[in-house]
């Protein structure tokens, strides 16, 4: 039933990656449900919740992927993501590339980056995996939450900010 959702978000997701790699949407996906399919307590309450799940675990699956195609080559390439991903028009304009020649920061920065976000506010964090990694709108991700969607947007938009200044090259 999820599958059409969860092959159109890792879609979205490989979409910014080099054009090299190695992971195809359908893989990813695949990956996705055999790491679900272990989650044996596992009780989703709701859609939401669940995506908000997929959505760690896809995060994961990226990096995990990022770090064994670095170690095969020992520093090689990183997966890339657009920080064009990290944009929502109608709230940041103009903010998703600083160089202004489509500059993207890889999926291990963006990484790293939200384990320092989640010392500094682990709902921001939260709000950008559930908003970036599994596209989930504000409302869903509110739901997930228990927040305010207003909340939500204005955590949204300052977990954006403060990503695209660590992101940015200096």
């Amino acid at each position: 039933m999820l599958h059409g959702e969860l092959h159109r978000i890792a879609s979205r997701q490989l979409y910014a990656e080099r054009p090299e790699h190695t992971l195809v949407p359908t893989a990813l996906v695949n990956e996705l449900y055999l790491r679900l399919v272990d989650q044996k307590r596992a009780n989703w309450d709701n859609r939401a919740q669940f995506f908000g799940v997929a959505a760690q675990l896809m995060r994961r699956i990226l990096v995990d992927h990022a770090r064994s195609r670095q170690a095969e080559k020992r520093g090689g390439s990183a997966t890339r993501v657009s920080l064009d991903d990290l944009e929502d028009e109608s709230l940041m304009p103009n903010t998703a590339d600083p160089r202004g020649d489509g500059a993207a920061a890889d999926v291990l920065a963006v990484d790293q980056a939200l384990e320092r976000l989640a010392i500094l506010d682990s709902d921001q964090a939260r709000i950008v995996e559930l908003r970036f990694f599994a596209g989930l709108t504000v409302e869903e991700t509110a739901h997930v939450l228990q927040r305010s969607p207003r909340t939500v947007k204005r955590e949204w938009r300052l977990a954006r900010a403060w990503l695209y200044r660590e992101l940015r090259p200096d």
